[in-house]
């Protein structure tokens, strides 16, 4: 069978603040891509959310991002490199510190929200990221923007000697030029669980479609569903469904 991951944007409640929902979502996922901290989550979020991945055979990835928790992490933030680097072995050091005390590895990191934008068009950022998740584990993997979009970053990962995972997101609308449109655009988050099922599909095929009709070329390895989208367990059920009747093995991506 063809394999492709499945992953999931996760552990982003806070205190008093619960979002999405990470217990129900996590029986569907093959790799969970947990916050740490500065955009979401909290120790005990988790950990509590390690602890589930772990109950469900899931992959773990730390999903750093910019130190704004008002902002959710969505607004991009004027740092140096070195600022970065150190704000993200802080943060993937910590969900590393919660996989070792329930005893299993963290599998892969992915960038959050306008961090993992301006990678995407920033060298600069892009190797920031990779010198920090190298500098921690060699091993990890660096989930960069599948598409000719996300060649900085997979050259950045690459260099440096990083095994580097493309992704891909259904639940996202897609401009001409291969980039992800501004949650400020009306219908930049897709929510019906079909459409985004055959857009999976497409992608784990090789493609996906534009806004304006465009056919867009991608080598996807992991496909993601952000989990505050309130239809994301209706998305990530029917999505499995759709690649498993076609033929797709979903698996972590490290495996």
């Amino acid at each position: 069978m063809k394999k492709i991951d499945l992953n999931c944007d996760m552990g982003e409640s806070f205190g008093a603040y619960k979002i999405g929902m990470d217990q129900e979502v996590m029986e569907f996922i093959s790799s969970a891509n947990i916050a740490c901290g500065f955009h979401a989550g909290d120790p005990l979020v988790m950990d509590r959310t390690v602890k589930a991945a772990v109950k469900n055979h899931v992959g773990i990835g730390a999903h750093p991002g910019y130190p704004d928790l008002m902002g959710f992490g969505r607004r991009s933030m004027a740092l140096s490199p070195e600022e970065i680097r150190h704000y993200l072995v802080y943060q993937i050091g910590a969900l590393a510190g919660f996989c070792k005390t329930n005893n299993t590895r963290l599998q892969h990191v992915k960038p959050h929200g306008a961090l993992y934008l301006d990678a995407v068009e920033d060298k600069d950022v892009a190797r920031a990221v990779a010198e920090a998740i190298i500098g921690l584990d060699p091993g990890l993997i660096f989930v960069a923007l599948a598409g000719q979009k996300g060649e900085t970053m997979r050259q950045m990962g690459r260099d440096l000697g990083l095994k580097v995972a493309f992704e891909a997101f259904p639940d996202r609308a897609y401009t001409p030029e291969g980039t992800l449109v501004s949650r400020k655009e009306p219908g930049a988050v897709i929510s019906d669980p079909e459409l985004v099922a055959q857009r999976a599909l497409d992608m784990a095929a090789g493609f996906v479609t534009a806004v304006d009709g465009t056919r867009i070329d991608l080598d996807a390895q992991t496909l993601c569903v952000h989990g505050d989208n309130r239809a994301a367990l209706d998305l990530v059920r029917t999505i499995k469904l759709k690649l498993e009747d076609n033929g797709f093995n979903v698996m972590p991506m490290g495996e």
